[in-house]
């Protein structure tokens, strides 16, 4: 069964019982130099449609709507066409999504985030305030379990990434050769560091080559593993919230 909104016209989604919609929402950003700038999208998308559908399978109720491809990246300005939207500007359009999916009477809507600096949880606090659909949010590659694929995920455009990125868009994945070594730069201030406290990190101090973890150990194999365990769990996930009441969420 289609799951993806992009495929659907418009006979589809009027015959069709939806109850969850799931939103991709990526970002466009270097990704060391192996990896295109739309890796966050397309993973966040691709995870996505492959939860919906094994959902959908299910009797899952659900539809995924386009990915957002634009994130925040408000300190990586200095990085040539990585393509910054405000937190504000984000909150605000995601608001107008969502009178969208309220106007079509779907009473759930998923974001499934791609990119570390989107941070969702302080506008849904906001925004569910004024909308009686559900909303929530997760990032994806805190789901599955890594350390059980992985040798050292990395942060950004590492193992993990990588991988994922081989296993979707083989194509689109330079020769590892080509990768720089994803060496990070910390904080000197030890709490900083530690992450007892949080500061916003300006991406071109903290690495040379965009990237943060060492994609040498990636392979598709990996990533076909890992993407199986985050789209199970997400399955999961909504298949039980399609069939959960909103009003009786808690035990």
């Amino acid at each position: 069964m289609e799951v993806r909104l992009t495929h659907l016209t418009w006979k589809d989604v009027r015959e069709r019982d939806i109850e969850v919609v799931v939103l991709p929402w990526g970002a466009t950003e270097a990704h060391n130099t192996h990896l295109p700038h739309a890796t966050d999208s397309w993973q966040a998308e691709g995870i996505a449609h492959l939860a919906a559908r094994k959902a959908g399978e299910r009797g899952a109720r659900v539809v995924v709507l386009p990915t957002v491809p634009f994130g925040v990246h408000t300190q990586q300005a200095d990085l040539p066409l990585t393509l910054n939207v405000n937190p504000s500007t984000q909150s605000l359009l995601l608001a107008d999504l969502i009178q969208s999916v309220e106007d079509a009477g779907v009473a759930k809507m998923v974001i499934v985030n791609g990119h570390g600096a989107n941070d969702f949880k302080q506008m849904l606090r906001e925004l569910q305030a004024a909308t009686p659909v559900f909303l929530c949010q997760c990032n994806w590659w805190t789901l599955g379990d890594a350390s059980h694929v992985f040798d050292e995920p990395g942060d950004h455009a590492g193992e993990l990434e990588t991988s994922v990125m081989m296993h979707f868009h083989a194509d689109t994945v330079r020769p590892l050769s080509e990768a720089g070594p994803g060496s990070e730069r910390t904080f000197r201030i030890k709490a900083l560091r530690d992450r007892r406290v949080w500061a916003p990190r300006q991406w071109s101090s903290v690495t040379e080559d965009t990237g943060v973890g060492n994609p040498q150990h990636a392979s598709a194999d990996k990533g076909r593993r890992f993407v199986e365990q985050v789209t199970e769990e997400l399955a999961e996930f909504l298949l039980e919230l399609d069939r959960a009441d909103p009003s009786g969420l808690y035990a």
